[in-house]
């Protein structure tokens, strides 16, 4: 397949893959996987999260990152290596660099109520006692984000050609994390390292990240031709694009494309940006050893063999959240 350089991030609607007509199904897996093997990202549209609840949790995450840092500060548990609760200012950095990203963010993870013994390896959920609704709303987006994630990998099973429902119960009761994410002010932009940014140039960890709309531009990927485009979440649209664990599995067929935030101009650093990506991981026993199909002679298997948890516990060490 050529190579398409695209301007702008292709819009699909996931109502072609769900409505029950075979024809825009098979549509929407080919403009999918061609999507995917280009630039790595879409917008989809008729997803299952509301406009509403998606405002009702931004307001909600701005209130909890308006707390004083010493009450953030509460719900910050350094052992558990960022997977619950507050992870403080500059605390997490891109694989390969030191200086800290300018951010602070909090993780909402899997609740696992029904025995499965996946439970021993999650830790509970972190809830802050100031704002009772963070527990409520979050736990309802990640549901309708998660159930959005299982029918956009269904799609992507097709399109490699594997059954339907290949990743169903690889990620049932996953390690998928909500990260509402607060990129703060910068009063005085002196005072900060010259390489600092809001989040370095970087490739997600999981198969496949969902990206509500942003409250600022910024968010920019990286195109093969290496020239940076601007990607902009409309509100009724998810960004969805493809994580490490997914490009690993399909041996670089599908592409985890570099992305960043940049900061804003000068006299715009002492505005905040929020952002809340869902990241959509499998559970960690799943082998993200190379799918026999997406491994030839022009495309020799480039990874050695490694589960999710392994490859996850590997790059919390690389991006400073796990000692």
């Amino acid at each position: 397949m050529a190579d398409i350089l695209y301007d702008q991030v292709p819009s699909l609607d996931l109502a072609d893959f769900t409505g029950g007509d075979p024809e825009k199904k098979k549509k929407f897996v080919a403009a999918l996987g061609e999507a995917y093997n280009n630039i790595g990202f879409v917008a989809i549209r008729n997803h299952f999260l509301t406009d509403e609840l998606s405002a009702r949790l931004y307001d909600t995450i701005k209130r909890f990152f308006a707390l004083p840092d010493d009450v953030k500060k509460k719900y910050e548990v350094p052992e558990l290596a960022g997977q619950r609760g507050y992870i403080g200012k500059g605390k997490e950095h891109a694989k390969g660099r030191n200086t800290g990203d300018l951010k602070e963010f909090y993780h909402v993870g899997q609740e696992v109520t029904d025995g499965d013994p996946i439970k021993k390896e999650d830790p509970d959920n972190i809830w802050p006692d100031e704002l009772p609704a963070l527990k409520e709303t979050g736990l309802e987006v990640y549901q309708r984000l998660e159930k959005t994630g299982i029918y956009m990998l269904r799609a992507i099973a097709l399109y490699l050609g594997l059954p339907e429902n290949y990743f169903d119960n690889k990620v049932h009761h996953g390690n998928s994390i909500l990260r509402p994410i607060h990129y703060y002010p910068i009063e005085n932009p002196d005072a900060v390292p010259p390489d600092a940014v809001r989040a370095a140039e970087h490739g997600d960890i999981n198969l496949i990240t969902l990206l509500m709309g942003a409250s600022a531009d910024g968010l920019q990927v990286l195109r093969r031709d290496g020239k940076w485009i601007p990607i902009t979440a409309l509100p009724e649209q998810l960004v969805v694009n493809v994580g490490d664990m997914l490009e690993r599995l399909t041996n670089k067929k599908l592409k985890s494309t570099i992305h960043r935030v940049v900061n804003p101009p000068r006299h715009l650093m002492n505005t905040p940006r929020y952002s809340i990506p869902f990241f959509m991981h499998p559970r960690s026993e799943m082998d993200l050893t190379a799918l026999p199909g997406c491994v030839d002679a022009n495309n020799p298997k480039r990874w050695p063999d490694i589960t999710a948890g392994e490859f996850l516990n590997q790059r919390l060490k690389e991006i400073g959240l796990k000692k």
